[in-house]
């Protein structure tokens, strides 16, 4: 309900902007489609919402990171969208410039009869264990141990991972990765791996839905999802050794060493230093290609997203996403004017 008014609210502020002194800029909206990664789409949404009044008209796809990088590498759309960067080798060789454009965090959810929201801690040793099938039961002695005064009962555990080739999946089984050696030589990180138990379900939404049905579920889901379905989430142990809880305060400790100077500014925060971090946090990406066919698409494309780095990060927080730093929202829009059109840089938009 609280998303629906604030959509009214945004509409209401558009529908204010169309008065006769607003309607030359109306009359030049810009049209720009994307598609991709469905752990920002809450936010993409919200941006588009509000980018209408600036005439731009987003029309944003939520169909896995895997399904917009394709979709960008045939051109069918003017932007991808991933949570999984690409190598660089990978955006030489498809002719595409990558670039953050905001943080999030994927965090575990579970329907367990009893178990309040922040009340299970967990490692993610267990987690791993969980999702290799080694650990069943909610009652387990590993997961008993760490729950001094919460009860637990003996109800099969019901794991619930992304059917998809997913970015989500890719930072969450990043995690499992750099915390344990076993799911490391196992099933490894990615955005489409072989699962040894469970269901899988399409999307971020996907997954919210069949572990809010499923009595014993667990499932890992980009915390909007997990806020806006009123989701009960988990405790994590991170780096330090500290239990911690999935808030804004947790995401920007994550956040606040990350190394944007790796090739195609593709920073990991996952597991970080820091007695406040939480460990699942991960930037998603922007693929734009660096040969445009339309350069007034991908002058737009650019104008929303300095639009939004401009406007939007009052609507991030909102969202508990965490907005990109003042420096790193500058370095993109000095890699954007590499972007050549006619001859001449992309940026600044004309």
């Amino acid at each position: 309900m609280l998303v629906i008014t604030r959509r009214l609210a945004l509409t209401g502020l558009v529908a204010a902007a169309a008065t006769p002194a607003a309607l030359p800029a109306l009359a030049q909206t810009a049209q720009i489609t994307g598609a991709g990664a469905s752990f920002p789409n809450p936010v993409y949404q919200r941006w588009g919402e509000g980018a209408k009044a600036a005439g731009i008209q987003l029309n944003y796809q939520s169909v896995g990171s895997g399904a917009g990088v394709n979709q960008i590498r045939n051109r069918t759309v003017d932007f991808g969208a991933t949570d999984a960067p690409l190598t660089q080798q990978q955006l030489t060789e498809a002719n595409l410039l990558q670039f953050p454009t905001v943080m999030g965090a994927v965090v575990p959810i579970v329907n367990i009869p009893g178990v309040e929201t922040d009340q299970l801690r967990l490692t993610g040793e267990v987690l791993a264990e969980i999702y290799a099938g080694r650990i069943t039961r909610w009652n387990d002695p590993r997961i008993v141990e760490m729950n001094s005064g919460v009860t637990l009962p003996n109800l099969a555990i019901a794991p619930v991972y992304r059917a998809d080739a997913s970015g989500t999946s890719f930072v969450f089984t990043s995690y499992l990765s750099a915390v344990s050696e076993s799911w490391k030589n196992g099933a490894g990180a990615g955005t489409s791996v072989r699962w040894a138990t469970g269901a899988g379900a399409r999307g971020n939404e996907g997954v919210a839905g069949t572990v809010r049905n499923t009595r014993g579920g667990i499932g890992y889901v980009e915390n909007a999802y997990a806020t806006q379905n009123r989701l009960a989430t988990v405790q994590l142990r991170n780096k330090a050794g500290q239990y911690v809880k999935p808030t804004m305060e947790t995401f920007q400790a994550a956040a606040t060493n990350a190394n944007w100077n790796a090739p195609g500014m593709a920073a990991s925060i996952i597991d970080q230093q820091g007695a406040n971090s939480w460990p699942i946090v991960s930037p998603t990406f922007i693929l734009l290609p660096t040969n445009p066919t339309d350069g007034a698409k991908t002058r737009a494309v650019m104008r929303f997203f300095d639009w939004a780095f401009t406007n939007g990060g009052n609507v991030a927080r909102e969202l508990e996403y965490v907005p990109l730093p003042q420096n790193v929202q500058a370095a993109v829009r000095s890699a954007w004017a590499g972007i050549r059109i006619d001859g001449q840089p992309a940026w600044p938009a004309r």
